[in-house]
């Protein structure tokens, strides 16, 4: 009789819903994530500095848009995959 389990480790261990060649990884999620998470999040910061701006607050806005740039510029450095040279380029403008 055959284990119920036998047929998950088939192909000297690899998973099945794995493609034989291919490497596991989370590029696919990373590209849901930049395709839809993003933008929306985008869009949602937009709705409440309209929202802020409406009510006549118009310093609050420029606090929060202020601190909402440097949170997308990070964004954007963790989104392009070019952490590791920006990180160089900063560290060349302290060390020389």
């Amino acid at each position: 009789m055959t284990s119920p389990f036998a047929a998950v480790t088939a192909g000297a261990g690899q998973f099945l819903a794995q493609e034989q060649g291919k490497e596991l990884g989370t590029q696919n999620l990373q590209t849901w994530i930049t395709g839809n998470i993003v933008p929306l999040l985008l869009l949602v910061i937009a709705v409440i500095l309209l929202w802020i701006g409406g009510r006549g607050d118009n310093a609050g806005v420029a606090r929060r848009g202020v601190g909402l740039l440097v949170g997308l510029v990070a964004l954007g450095i963790a989104v392009s995959g070019k952490a590791g040279d920006v990180g160089q380029f900063l560290a060349n403008l302290i060390v020389g």
